[in-house]
């Protein structure tokens, strides 16, 4: 069951890694050493969803993101950035996704379906937090390799996955270690539900016989912001990152997922606060 996971997770990584090329499951069921059969149906029991269907929402919800936030790149480019070859398939693909254009989309749709979505976080709902004085540092990181737990869905839950990981930290004594929260899919606009959600841990300890896959962050410029709050303000904070920061910052972000590191991680705390610094990729166009 480990070595099923583990290509599921592998593969699943290398969908996010590479959502913006041409993605060749043949090939991959061949380096994986899994026939492509197999390789469909481990991923499938896993997820819950099939492969070519994940790509596809990848996609769209990559672009959706883009669309908001670079505003010197037309919908030709973007779905190009997010592994379209054909307009016209994007176009059909997007408006089936969000009932709307990309035009639509672009111009101010995104505000009414993300506010839609914060309404499923009573805890996002009720935040009182502001976050117009914050202020942000560009910063260059390098790439860090991680020990994971992959969590689908946005909300409390995610506490079990972190448990699961601090359990795993306590058993191989490891002292020193950073809590890192990798936001796969943005969950302003993704289903709070479906989001794709993976708590890591950095460490430069040498594990043994490690029952926890890796993965790596990739390395690049990134907006940093440093904040603390409760249970809740996260959600606004992103919200007030890509729909207000980013659009009037002069700068653009990639198909590369934002991430956090946890000084304070409200997950794990029992008071639910969090003391934080938030990274979003960017580019200066």
């Amino acid at each position: 069951m480990q070595k099923r996971a583990k290509i599921a997770n592998d593969l699943m990584n290398y969908i996010y890694k590479y959502i913006d090329t041409d993605i060749n499951i043949d090939e991959l069921s061949h380096d994986l050493k899994v026939s492509k059969f197999h390789l469909h149906r481990i991923f499938k029991d896993e997820f819950g969803k099939n492969i070519y269907e994940t790509i596809k929402d990848i996609r769209l919800l990559k672009a959706s993101n883009l669309l908001i936030s670079n505003k010197n790149s037309t919908i030709t480019e973007i779905s190009k950035m997010t592994g379209y070859s054909s307009q016209t398939s994007f176009l059909r693909a997007f408006k089936q996704r969000f009932n709307m254009t990309p035009k639509q989309w672009k111009k101010d749709g995104y505000k009414t379906y993300s506010n839609d979505i914060l309404k499923d976080s009573s805890s996002a709902i009720n935040s009182k937090a502001n976050f117009e004085d914050l202020k942000v540092e560009i910063v260059k990181m390098s790439e860090m390799k991680a020990y994971y737990i992959r969590h689908q869905g946005y909300d409390k839950s995610i506490s079990s996955s972190w448990q699961k990981l601090q359990t795993w930290i306590y058993s191989n004594e490891i002292s020193e270690f950073t809590q890192i929260g990798l936001h796969h899919d943005n969950p302003i606009i993704t289903n709070l539900k479906e989001c794709q959600y993976v708590a890591c841990m950095k460490t430069e300890q040498v594990v043994k016989n490690s029952s926890l896959p890796t993965l790596t962050i990739p390395k690049g410029v990134y907006a940093k912001f440093s904040v603390s709050g409760v249970y809740g303000d996260v959600l606004k904070l992103i919200q007030w990152v890509y729909h207000k920061w980013l659009i009037n910052s002069g700068y653009e972000t990639s198909t590369n997922p934002s991430y956090t590191i946890y000084h304070k991680n409200h997950f794990l705390s029992n008071d639910g606060e969090f003391i934080l610094d938030y990274y979003v990729p960017i580019s200066f166009v």
